[in-house]
């Protein structure tokens, strides 16, 4: 099937999501694939000084959750047009935390890092995403292998080096469940330079994921203003195709 088939047929299944798709038509489509979710558990005090104001933490169990979170994009393309040729696949790292906005829990990127300039460019403009030029190189075999450098000289120096592998059966999160709270997130949200928050819908199938382990080597990815030193929780899934629709203030 293929990418612009299985996004149609995502819009089928709906049940999952936390409140109802956008009103009006989605405007592009991409697919996400040998994706890995480290995640560190954080204390909220510390996030809350670096979340622009107007965001609410989304807490479990009282604590806020920072993630990286490298995959492939591939297929980007806006609706009822074939895919960007220069922007059709390419890898990105994100690093992220779970908020709250008016009645909708979302992510909140601290930092985008992609190897495509056009798909940089177009973010920074379009949906006001901080994002990164940067180079990279994935493998896999046994091993997921994933490694990214920053080279945008606009910003400060950040590279991941980072090696995984599945542990455990495939699953869909349970919902109430850590995990569901980390993955089954179905907007995003962005400050503009004048402070106004905007906020992007997209729309996927209900998450697969693995448990998963490995070892991650980061550099200038996680704010300094926070202290990560345990081990992150990882997981990884194959594949995610996604749906998304023009960005609106919040």
């Amino acid at each position: 099937m293929s990418p612009a088939r299985r996004q149609r047929e995502s819009l089928r299944i709906r049940g999952h999501r936390p409140y109802p798709l956008p009103t009006g038509a989605w405007v592009g489509g991409q697919s996400w694939e040998h994706l890995l979710f480290a995640h560190w558990s954080v204390e909220p005090s510390s996030m809350e000084r670096i979340v622009p104001v107007g965001l609410e933490l989304d807490l479990f169990d009282g604590r806020a959750w920072l993630a990286i979170v490298p995959f492939r994009l591939l297929g980007l393309r806006p609706r009822l047009l074939p895919p960007v040729p220069t922007a059709f696949t390419f890898l990105e790292t994100n690093v992220r935390t779970y908020v709250r906005r008016g009645g909708r829990s979302g992510v909140y990127f601290f930092s985008l890092d992609a190897t495509s300039r056009l798909a940089v460019q177009g973010a920074r403009t379009l949906f006001h995403l901080p994002y990164r030029h940067a180079r990279g190189r994935v493998t896999w075999d046994a091993y997921t292998r994933y490694r990214m450098t920053r080279t945008d000289r606009a910003y400060p120096a950040a590279s991941l080096d980072a090696s995984y592998h599945i542990r455990g059966p495939a699953r869909e999160p349970v919902a109430g469940s850590l995990e569901h709270f980390l993955v089954e997130r179905y907007c995003l949200f962005a400050d503009r330079r004048d402070g106004r928050i905007m906020r992007t819908d997209i729309h996927h199938r209900p998450w697969v994921i693995h448990d998963a382990e490995g070892e991650l080597a980061h550099h200038g990815l996680i704010p300094p203003e926070l202290a990560i030193d345990d081990p992150p929780l990882l997981h990884v899934a194959a594949r995610q195709d996604v749906i998304f629709w023009r960005p609106v203030l919040a």
